[in-house]
């Protein structure tokens, strides 16, 4: 059987390709899939709330929302605020099976989540979360954006990916067409525990690519504590800002 390449030749050339910018097109200096400069350029998130990320003028302050109703998780961890060009990264990983354009996106999720637990108070989850999908959705679409994301990060942060523990019973309305409380309506009763589920007593952190009121994340949390969870964060890729800002 000749059907693998040989060794010395077309495996060694193509280890030795340059890498190119997903976003701009040149080389890279770095096996992210971005170059430094792109990187540098993406809408990252500087002053924020506390626990729900949304930015915000000034940095170590909670939102009014929060503050009103505090949602059930602990905080929000994300990279960027939702604008161009990651809005139009996410959508097209998203909506067209751009998979590398995710899997970069997860690689510098997951180097954001490590500087944060090697030099802040930020502390490892015992477990990575995705946020699940109707069934219905998820052959539609043939994928679930949250769960491969989470796989990613269970790579590189070498976290378990426990994507048995939630599911998502009851198809709901899309989320993105809805307001604030439109969106907390629909979600009633849309999430479950597996009926195997250990949650007692375990940090676990939510994943998903893009939070916007946090009604989602709000809803599983709130599962997960009703459960025993000691505490539930949220990693994602970015945060919406207030509309109208």
């Amino acid at each position: 059987m000749h059907c693998q390449p040989r060794r010395k030749h077309e495996v060694y050339i193509w280890s030795k390709n340059t890498q190119t910018c997903l976003i701009c097109d040149e080389p890279t200096e770095t096996d992210d899939s971005v170059c430094n400069a792109c990187e540098t350029e993406l809408p990252w998130l500087m002053e924020h709330c506390e626990v729900c990320a949304l930015p915000l003028p000034l940095d170590g302050l909670i939102c009014g929302q929060c503050q009103r109703q505090p949602p059930a998780f602990t905080q929000v961890i994300a990279p960027w605020t939702y604008s161009f060009p990651v809005d139009s990264l996410i959508s097209r990983f998203k909506h067209q099976a751009r998979w590398p354009l995710g899997r970069m996106l997860g690689r510098l999720l997951g180097h954001h989540l490590q500087h944060r637990f090697d030099n802040t108070a930020l502390t490892r989850p015992d477990a990575l979360l995705p946020v699940p999908m109707a069934a219905k959705r998820l052959r539609e679409r043939g994928y679930n954006q949250a769960l491969m994301l989470a796989r990613w990060l269970s790579t590189d942060l070498n976290i378990p990916c426990d994507e048995h523990v939630l599911l998502r019973p009851r198809e709901t309305l899309a989320q993105q067409a809805l307001d604030a409380k439109t969106r907390k309506r629909n979600l009633l009763g849309a999430f479950a525990l597996t009926a195997d589920a250990q949650v007692q007593g375990r940090h676990v952190a939510l994943v998903d690519d893009v939070l916007t009121t946090g009604a989602t994340a709000h809803s599983l949390a709130r599962l997960l504590i009703n459960a025993g969870a000691r505490q539930v964060d949220v990693y994602c890729v970015a945060r919406t800002p207030k509309p109208g800002t």
